[in-house]
């Protein structure tokens, strides 16, 4: 073993709960180990990457990760953390998704290293020959409606009601358990802390149907072949969820969440929470963390510990010329040249940038600098970006706190007169963090 999986996983903080006899089945032999993931989206998003991390550690540490794509059970949607059933999503739709989180998972794990290859598995394969009725007989019978209802999955949405279908979540991901361990020789199943219920319940469900004797006549001993361990959900310093941005997910795919975004989300990412995101996302090891956060806290203003988090997890999430790209975008904004090296730059460093279009001909009839700031500047749901309203742009004017391409403006009333930048472009600074980047472009 190249480490200790168990170890690693302590002093990254990454361990929140596991079954007796886990840590000694490790250390023992290499071990098959596998998490589940559910294509309810065409993405997964940086929550899932805290799970991922899990299968990554587990085999740099020389064990053989599993990950298992829902294909079934994406059909009916777990019910935990949720207070409300889930959408149905169509055959099509999953099977979409399904392609596209195997891809993710693929930037992720070894799936050519020998003995300890990865393996991507669907459970759609062993589910869709089950006919009800061989369901129920093959694995409702092994557990108790009153075991069912102790989980917190479940105990949580009788108030506000829980459809069978969704209340028979658990015993799909159990029999998923049962499967890979019958069938691939998978030992141990890992997951977010709010999964423990459904993870237990697939070796509650391995210990009742396969506790037959052994040749040492021990009639529970499949009650120690199948393990389960969790790691924390990752909260960010004041508790509340971590993973969403003011727009909503972080998502891993360039298309739902642009490389940039992705990469200001952890450049933007609080002192406090670093130190967590450190050991949770990057694969630093402990001496370059401890570096990290002793240099960090010499000069925080230069956001050490936040830039080698974004060029870790940015890296791998997408790619290092991916990387560099929005890293000379992130720079070019604030650089105090901004407007000679934004004429200058490579054109790709620019197409990295959040780019906000506006017609040019709305742009050209627009009366004044407010109407602009208050109206054109809008998103794809035309809802305002930089201000509500004109009388806030007019406040902000008046204020001092609003440049085009670095010149103060001072006027609500200025006519839109401004220089373009490579003939369209125009950068706007509202204040001294917020930029924007707008492009004005022909519409035929």
């Amino acid at each position: 073993m190249q480490a200790n999986f168990i170890e690693e996983l302590r002093w990254r903080g990454m361990l929140h709960d596991m079954m007796p006899g886990t840590e000694e089945q490790l250390n023992k032999e290499m071990t098959a180990a596998y998490i589940g993931f559910d294509p309810t989206a065409a993405s997964l998003h940086i929550g899932n990457l805290a799970t991922i991390m899990l299968l990554k550690h587990l085999q740099l540490c020389g064990h053989k990760p599993f990950a298992l794509v829902g294909g079934a059970t994406g059909m009916i949607g777990d019910p935990s953390g949720k207070a409300a059933e889930r959408e149905f999503l169509s055959e099509e739709t999953l099977r979409f998704n399904q392609d596209s989180i195997k891809k993710q998972l693929e930037k992720f794990l070894d799936f050519n290293s020998g003995e300890n290859s990865a393996e991507m598995v669907n459970n759609y394969d062993w589910f869709k020959e089950f006919s009800f009725l061989g369901f129920l007989r093959e694995a409702g019978k092994h557990l108790s409606v009153n075991y069912m209802m102790s989980k917190d999955s479940v105990k949580k949405r009788l108030e506000t009601g829980i459809s069978f279908t969704e209340f028979s979540y658990q015993l799909l991901q159990g029999y998923d358990f049962y499967w890979l361990y019958k069938n691939k020789n998978v030992r141990l199943q890992m997951g977010g802390s709010d999964q423990w219920g459904n993870i237990t319940t697939g070796t509650e469900i391995i210990r009742r149907k396969d506790a037959t004797t052994d040749v040492g006549g021990n009639e529970d001993a499949a009650e120690h072949r199948a393990y389960a361990l969790t790691t924390p959900l990752v909260t960010k310093a004041d508790g509340t969820k971590f993973g969403k941005s003011e727009s909503g997910n972080v998502w891993l795919d360039p298309t739902m969440t642009t490389t940039y975004q992705f990469y200001q989300f952890w450049l933007n990412t609080a002192d406090a929470e670093c130190p967590r995101l450190l050991r949770v996302f990057t694969l630093y090891n402990q001496n370059e963390i401890e570096a990290l956060e002793a240099e960090h806290a010499q000069a925080p203003h230069l956001r050490i510990m936040q830039k080698a988090i974004a060029k870790d997890v940015t890296t791998r999430v997408h790619s290092e010329s991916d990387f560099e790209i929005v890293k000379q975008a992130s720079e070019l904004l604030f650089d105090k040249n901004v407007i000679e090296q934004f004429e200058q730059v490579n054109v790709k460093v620019i197409e990295a940038l959040d780019i906000i279009k506006v017609k040019k001909e709305d742009y050209q009839n627009c009366p004044n600098i407010t109407d602009f700031l208050a109206t054109l500047i809008v998103d794809e749901n035309n809802e305002p970006i930089i201000f509500k309203s004109k009388g806030e742009t007019r406040k902000a004017i008046q204020s001092n706190a609003v440049s085009i391409n670095k010149q103060k403006v001072t006027d609500p009333n200025k006519a839109l007169d401004f220089t373009l930048l490579r003939e369209e472009y125009l950068i706007i600074n509202f204040g001294k963090q917020k930029v924007y980047v707008i492009q004005l472009i022909y519409t035929r």
